[in-house]
C-alpha cells in the first residue's frame, strides 16, 4: 500500500476548521462578514454559554435560494469569486463557502434562509460535518445560522479554549470590530438574553466609538482625514490626554476590513511620539481605502493581517493625517510664544489653582453617571460626562504611589499622582471593584465568594411566587456562599451577606438578583454566577461609609494594586479620573 493517500472531505474539512475557526468569536466574526456580504442592513447576535453551548446569527440580508444555500455547505462554492483576476481584487469580506463547511465540520449546524418573495425557505441541518439534511422552512427573508456545541467532536480543541467569561470577550469585541466599521447597519449582541450591545443603523461613527471604548472618550475624539498617494484616510484621533496603557483602543480598517497591522501600529505610534508620556498608548479608529490590486488580504486564514504593496507611501499618510490633525486640535495649549505649555512648574500651578477652584465650589462637581464622575466639563448627547480615565489595568504601582490629599465633597477623593497630575478616585467604585475581583477570583478557583459574609441574617419579605423561586435557587446561591431558606410564609432568610442591610435595602437587592437567577432547574453557568456576584457587590460599595481617613484611603489604594480591572462591574463607573497638565490648564485659567 502507497504511503500517499488522499484525504477525506471529512479531514479537509476539519483542517479548514482549524484555520478558519479558533474559538466561537472565530465563528462570530465569519458570519457577520457573510451577513454583510449579504447586503443585510440589521444583524443579530445570540450567544450562549459563552459562545460554546451555542451561537445564532441572524441577518435581513437578501439570503439564498435552496441550490445556492446546498452549494454554500460545499468547499470551494462561493458567490464572490468568478476569475483568477478577483482573487486579486477583493472587496467583500471572505468565502461563504469557505466558512461554513468549515464552522458546520465542528459544531451541529442549521441554516434557515430564504429570497425576498420565496415563496417557501430553506432549512438545512448538519451535524458534524455530515450529510445535509433538507426541509422546507418559513419563507422568512434572510438568513437565520445556528451554531450549537462548537467543537464537540474534537476534543482536543476544546479543551484549549477559555473560560466561559473569556471566550465571551473576544466575542463581544469581534462584534465591535464590524459595528464600528459599519455605522450604517444595525448590530445587537445578547448573552444568556441579556443585551450587551445594541446599537442602530446609522448611528453617529463617534458614539459607535464612544460604545466601544467608553463614554468617556467622546468629548477627546477629533476626525482625522487625509488624501494622497492613491490613499484615502478617514476616523477619528483622541486627545493626548485621554490614553491607554496598551495598544487595545487602537482599531485600523482597510477597505471596510479591520485588521492587526504592525507598520500601521508604528506610524500611529510615531504621530504621538511627542503628545505622550511613557507607557501610554493613542487611541484612535482608523479607516483606509486603498486600491484592492494594492494589498493583498490573502496572508492570514482569517484575514487579520494584510500585506500593502507601499508600506512606507501608507505610514507617511497616517502620520501626517494624524499629526495635522494633532496639531489643528482645539484642547491644544500654547504659551506666550506660541509653543506648547509644559513644565513642573506650570503642573503645579494648575493643580493648586485647580484644587482651590474645587475648595470654593466653583467648579461644578456633577452626581454619579452610568459612565462616569464629571468635572465641569460639557455632555455629548446620549452619554454620561466625561474624564481621561484608567479603566483598566494601571501600570504596576500606580495605586500604591498616590498621594491622598483630601475628599471632595464627601463624594471624591483628590490624590496627587507622579509628575503633579491630579488624579480623582470615586470611593464608591473603588470599593465595587474590589469585591467584584475578589470574588470573582475566588469563585473561579472553586471557592465560595462570600465565605466571610456577615454572620446576622439578612430577611426580607415576598410574595409566595417570589419566595418559592428563590428558594428554588438556593443551590445556585449556595455555590457564590449565601444560605438562602424560607423565613415562614412570606419572607426570605439570606445568610453569608459581608453587611447588614436594612430592609429597605434588603427588598432593593431581592428584586435585583432576582432578574439575574438561572432559568429553573438549569445549571448556572460561571458567567451567571458571576453576575450574581456583581450584583450583591453594587449593594455593598453602596452599604460602605462614605467618609475616610487618610490610612483608609491608602490600604484601599494599595489594595487596588491587585485587582482584576477586566471584570466589569454593575455600575459601570470608572475607578480614576487623571487631569494631566492641558486638562488642568483649561480649567485653572492658567
Amino acid at each position: 500500500m502507497g504511503r500517499i493517500t488522499v484525504l477525506s472531505e471529512e479531514l479537509i474539512n476539519k483542517i479548514a476548521a482549524g484555520e478558519v475557526v479558533e474559538r466561537p468569536a472565530s465563528v462570530v466574526k465569519e458570519l457577520g462578514e457573510n451577513a454583510l456580504d449579504a447586503g443585510a442592513r440589521n444583524v443579530r447576535f445570540s450567544l450562549r454559554g459563552g459562545g460554546l453551548t451555542g451561537i445564532t446569527v441572524v441577518d435581513d440580508g437578501h439570503g439564498m435560494s435552496r441550490d445556492d444555500a446546498q452549494l454554500a455547505l460545499g468547499r470551494h462554492a462561493t458567490s464572490k469569486l468568478k476569475s483568477l483576476d478577483d482573487l486579486f481584487h477583493i472587496v467583500s469580506f471572505g468565502f461563504r463557502g469557505e466558512a461554513l463547511p468549515a464552522i458546520a465540520s465542528v459544531s451541529r449546524f442549521s441554516l434557515c434562509t430564504a429570497e425576498p418573495g420565496a415563496p417557501v425557505g430553506t432549512r438545512l441541518d448538519i451535524e458534524g460535518g455530515g450529510l445535509a439534511k433538507v426541509s422546507d422552512h418559513a419563507p422568512t427573508p434572510g438568513t437565520r445560522i445556528d451554531v450549537e456545541d462548537l467543537f464537540f467532536n474534537t476534543p482536543a480543541r476544546r479543551k484549549f479554549l477559555k473560560r466561559e467569561a473569556t471566550e465571551l470577550g473576544h466575542a463581544e469585541e469581534a462584534v465591535i470590530r464590524l459595528a464600528l466599521a459599519h455605522p450604517e447597519v444595525g448590530f445587537s449582541l445578547e448573552h444568556d438574553g441579556r443585551t450587551l450591545i445594541s446599537s442602530p443603523a446609522g448611528a453617529d461613527p463617534k458614539e459607535r466609538i464612544a460604545a466601544a471604548l467608553g463614554a468617556e472618550v467622546f468629548a477627546h475624539l477629533l476626525p482625522v482625514e487625509e488624501r494622497r498617494l492613491g490613499l484615502k484616510l478617514r476616523g477619528f484621533i483622541a486627545s493626548p490626554e485621554f490614553t491607554l496603557p496598551t495598544a487595545r483602543g487602537l482599531y485600523a480598517f482597510v477597505n471596510g476590513r479591520y485588521i492587526r497591522d504592525r507598520a500601521v501600529i508604528a506610524a500611529v505610534q510615531r504621530a504621538y511620539q511627542e503628545q505622550l508620556p511613557a507607557g501610554r498608548q493613542p487611541v484612535a479608529v482608523l479607516f483606509l481605502e486603498i486600491d484592492p490590486q494594492a494589498v493583498d488580504v490573502n496572508v492570514h486564514p482569517q484575514k487579520l493581517e494584510v500585506r500593502f504593496a507601499d508600506t512606507k507611501g501608507l505610514q507617511e499618510v497616517l502620520v501626517t493625517g494624524i499629526r495635522r490633525a494633532l496639531e489643528s486640535a482645539p484642547w491644544r495649549v500654547e504659551g506666550a510664544d506660541g509653543a506648547p505649555v509644559q513644565g513642573p512648574a506650570h503642573y503645579a500651578m494648575a493643580v493648586e489653582r485647580f484644587l482651590a477652584r474645587a475648595q470654593t465650589s466653583t467648579l461644578p462637581v456633577s452626581s454619579p453617571s452610568p459612565h462616569g464622575l464629571a468635572l465641569g466639563m460639557a455632555q455629548p448627547q446620549g452619554f454620561g460626562l466625561s474624564q481621561p480615565t484608567i479603566n483598566e489595568a494601571a501600570p504596576e504601582g500606580f495605586f500604591a504611589q498616590l498621594k491622598w490629599v483630601g475628599e471632595l465633597g464627601q463624594r471624591l477623593w483628590l490624590c496627587e499622582g507622579t509628575g503633579g497630575t491630579l488624579v480623582v478616585i470615586d470611593p464608591l467604585a473603588v470599593r465595587e471593584r474590589l469585591f467584584v475581583s475578589t470574588w470573582t477570583q475566588a469563585l473561579l478557583k472553586g471557592e465560595p465568594a462570600l465565605a466571610n459574609g456577615h454572620l446576622l441574617p439578612m430577611t426580607a419579605p415576598l410574595e409566595a411566587k417570589t419566595l418559592s423561586r428563590f428558594v428554588e435557587a438556593a443551590e445556585v446561591f449556595r455555590e457564590i456562599g449565601l444560605t438562602v431558606e424560607p423565613f415562614g410564609t412570606d419572607a426570605v432568610m439570606v445568610r453569608g451577606l459581608p453587611w447588614q442591610p436594612t430592609s429597605e435595602n434588603a427588598e432593593k437587592l431581592i428584586a435585583d438578583l432576582l432578574p439575574a437567577l438561572p432559568a429553573r432547574n438549569a445549571e448556572a453557568s460561571m458567567v451567571a454566577l458571576a453576575e450574581l456576584l456583581k450584583i450583591i457587590a453594587h449593594h455593598a460599595a453602596d452599604a460602605q461609609p462614605r467618609s475616610v481617613n487618610a490610612h483608609e484611603a491608602h490600604a484601599l489604594l494599595r489594595a487596588l494594586e491587585t485587582c482584576d480591572f477586566t471584570i466589569r462591574s454593575i455600575r459601570g463607573h470608572v475607578v480614576v479620573h487623571q487631569m494631566p497638565l492641558l486638562e488642568l490648564l483649561r480649567h485653572s485659567g492658567t
